[in-house]
């Protein structure tokens, strides 16, 4: 389900048909019940009274919201990690951003390895409260119509933003780091306001 909530073969705003999925899946209505409310914690999914389960919509300020508090963990784990990080974790997220370079031209792999680059650095700030929040932040943000990364030339600008980013952790520059990465943060608010 939450799958096909991504893919938008669930679109937001719409009902879900429990019954109809549930013979779909060759399963009773318990198990799909159950599912739904594991989405509705996760966000994905909206309850009802009376009426049912259906795809949260995210609203202007929802997307806002979750940017703003995305942009202020993020930029905490980013001054971290220039502070902190091993070696072996410095290698790993340039390894990320590395490519991310070679994928600035193909915008799924280039969106799927930026998730991964974000999550390599919150794992390395150590934070595992942090780490879980922004994985329920992000899977929220894949409901909202108008992802940043899909604007023209964000890829692009979002590539750069990164790349400045690795360098102040390279250079261990916490403050650096923390103010860049808001500003990344910044900049993909801006974009999907745009798009």
């Amino acid at each position: 389900l939450r799958q096909q909530i991504f893919a938008r073969e669930l679109e937001p705003g719409s009902w879900i048909d429990e019954q109809k999925l549930a013979q779909d899946y060759g399963i009773s209505r318990t198990p799909m019940r159950e599912a739904l409310k594991v989405l509705a914690v996760e966000g994905l999914v909206t309850m009802k009274l009376r009426r049912g389960a259906y795809v949260t919509e995210m609203s202007r300020a929802d997307v806002e919201q979750v940017y703003h508090l995305l942009g202020l963990i993020e930029a905490d784990a980013a001054a971290r990690v220039a502070a902190h990080a091993t070696d072996d974790q410095r290698a790993g997220l340039r390894a990320l951003h590395e490519r991310l370079e070679r994928q600035v031209r193909q915008r799924d792999a280039f969106f799927a390895t930026n998730e991964q680059f974000h999550l390599a650095l919150l794992g390395a700030a150590g934070n595992r409260w942090a780490v879980q929040v922004v994985a329920d932040l992000r899977k929220v943000m894949k409901l909202s119509r108008h992802h940043s990364l899909f604007k023209q030339g964000r890829l692009a600008e979002s590539l750069a933003e990164h790349r400045a980013l690795m360098q102040a952790i390279e250079r261990r520059d916490a403050e650096a780091a923390r103010r860049l990465m808001r500003a990344h943060f910044d900049s993909g608010l801006e974009a999907a306001a745009a798009a």
